[in-house]
Parts: structure tokens; sequence; C-alpha cells
């Protein structure tokens, strides 16, 4: 009884802490002497941005910066976690932790396209590891793993998808994993929440509104900084056109090389005309590595509806963030675009690809 008293306590005064002293720091521009550890939570399958952010990630992973601790998927689309397997094992890391949602009430998403779907195709052609979505482990037990392993106030989760995991994770109770329960464990274990989400200062955007319930219940109840990329900050900044170009037999280029044409098609939509695709789910990748080197930021408080729609309200104490654009559109694109060609690293390549 003591011993839970005095656990109940510690939590307490680190919720208290977290809301009070709520920071967000830039990365340095040097490799750190311990990599970010981060978790990255997608819904991969609909979009194809997604595989241009976990790319992002794998480039900083190479270079020093990130520990990759888990990839989960928020969508339950079958071969959603074969993807994201696929990927791994491309940037020769296959043994990274996938999870997916096993909530019922989850998206169950594939892509847009009504020609060839990337989603089918790069699994033609990549190895994977992983089976398809029904078999692998709950995002909730694989979040409450390597949580429970990780230093105090450590761990930066990306998510670029729907808050369905976080928000299971949240409500998740003890077990047999970790004595804590789901937010005590992101109490004690997380520093911060950077989400591709929302559209600021106020609007309605797709990984908000699909799963309202879970957007609002985390955005309220979530104990540590949330940082958002709003769907302004990526919308202009397209990339993939050079991807496209310059490099050869590698997923990241093929998922662009697939869909952008079918999208200029499909879609009545001057933003094509520009050439690429947006950058939404890299921005965010970007944010939580980089923290505010490429962003400008400004803290408030976001207000979810019951609808998944959201406000804004500036405000100096807040517990969020939202990331304003510092430099062009074009300056962002090719930044993201370079660590989107990253070549994994190898015995033939050991650094950033040119």
């Amino acid at each position: 009884m003591k011993i839970r008293t005095s656990l109940f306590v510690i939590t307490i005064l680190l919720i208290i802490g977290a809301y009070t002293s709520c920071t967000w720091q830039t990365t340095p521009d040097s490799p750190r002497s311990r990599p970010i550890p981060i978790i990255f939570d997608t819904d991969m399958g609909p979009d194809y941005d997604d595989v241009g952010a976990l790319a992002v990630l794998h480039a900083f992973a190479d270079s020093g910066y990130v520990d990759i601790l888990a990839t989960v998927s928020s969508n339950k689309m079958e071969n959603t976690t074969q993807l994201i397997s696929m990927i791994n094992t491309y940037f020769n890391k296959p043994n990274i932790p996938i999870g997916v949602t096993k909530d019922t009430n989850a998206k169950n998403n594939d892509t847009w396209h009504k020609g060839e779907k990337w989603t089918e195709e790069l699994l033609k052609k990549y190895p994977f590891s992983q089976s398809i979505s029904s078999e692998p482990e709950d995002a909730v037990k694989v979040y409450r793993q390597i949580l429970s392993q990780q230093a105090d106030n450590s761990v930066i989760i990306v998510t670029v998808g729907f808050f369905t995991n976080l928000k299971n994770l949240l409500q998740s109770p003890p077990d047999e994993i970790s004595n804590m329960s789901g937010q005590e464990l992101v109490t004690v274990k997380v520093k911060e929440l950077i989400s591709m989400a929302c559209r600021f200062p106020e609007g309605k955007e797709y990984n908000a509104y699909a799963d309202a319930v879970s957007t609002k219940y985390v955005v309220e109840n979530w104990p540590s900084c949330i940082i958002f990329s709003g769907v302004e900050i990526g919308r202009y900044i397209r990339t993939g056109d050079r991807l496209i170009k310059e490099t050869n037999n590698n997923p990241i280029k093929d998922a662009y090389a697939i869909s952008i044409p079918q999208d200029m098609i499909e879609f009545d939509n001057s933003r094509y005309e520009m050439g690429g695709r947006a950058s939404y789910d890299q921005t965010a990748v970007l944010a939580a590595v980089c923290g505010d080197k490429y962003f400008n930021i400004e803290r408030g408080t976001v207000s979810i509806n019951d609808d998944g729609s959201n406000t804004w309200k500036a405000y100096s104490n807040g517990q969020h963030f939202i990331l304003k654009h510092k430099y062009s559109f074009q300056e962002m694109a090719i930044l993201i675009e370079k660590y989107m060609m990253h070549k994994p690293i190898n015995k033939n390549n050991n650094g950033w690809s040119n």
C-alpha cells in the first residue's frame, strides 16, 4: 500500500511538472552523444507521404540523431505492417518492433488510387519480414513494452496518422509489462508528442476528424507537450519529383513514381501543377528531430470539437505548440527531399546521399 501511494504521489508531481515546465528545445547541428529515442506512429496506406516521413526518420537514424524504438500503425489495413517492415528492411533495420491497432473501430484505409496501387506493387518488388496486419502485436502492447524500458522523460512520439493508438495507450491499465497505467507511463517516460494533425488557426483536417473521439481524448488528456504540424505547414512543401528523377531501385522512389502521376490525373487541384506531393508528415519528423531550427513556433491551446474540427488560442502557458513557417516552401522542399533521398548505410555508403 505504501509503495503504491508513493508511486501515486510521484506521478502527480510529474504531471504537475509537465504542465508547468513544458519546453521545446532545438536539436544541435552535430550528431548527439545519445540519439533521440523516437516511436513512429503512422496510418501508412492511404497517403504516401508516410513513406517519405519514415525515410526521413531513417536518414536521421543513420546519421546518429535518432534511435527508432518502434514503428506502429493506427490504420489496420491488412498490409500496412508489411509496408512498414519493407521500409525498415530497406534501411537495414528489419528488427525494429512493429505493432498495429487492434481497435475494432479503427480505420481500414488503402490508397485512393484507381489504377496501380503502390501499397500492392512495392510488396511484390522489395523484401519484408512482417506478416499481415491481423497477426502482429497490438500497438498498445508495443508502446507499453518500449516505454517501460526507457529512461524517464526521454521518448518522443511522432504520430502522422490517427490518435487511435494513443488514446488506447492512455486508457490501458497496469499489466504484466508494467505496474503503471498508460497515463502514468506516458507521464513518466514521454518527453513530448509531435503530431501532424489539425488545421490552424481553425478548421478540420483528416488525421484529426477520422477518429475524432480519440483525437479529442488525447488532446485533452495528454500529460506532456504536444507540438502540432498543421495541414497548412506541409501543403505547399512539394517533394518527390527530384526523388523520382535522381534515384533508382528503392521503395521510397517507387511509391512516389506510382502515385504522383495518378494524383495529377485524379485531382482537379492547382497544387499538383506545382509538382510533387505535399510533405505533411515529413514536417512532423523534422520538427521532432530538429526542434525549432526550421520552424517558428507559437504556444497556446488546441481545442477539439466533437466532429474533430479544431480551434487555436495563443496562450503563454499553454500545453500545446503549433509550427509556423520560417523558410520558403522551396527551401524546405529541398531540405526534406534531400533526407528522403538518403541511401541506406552499408559497406559502400556511410553518410548522407548527395
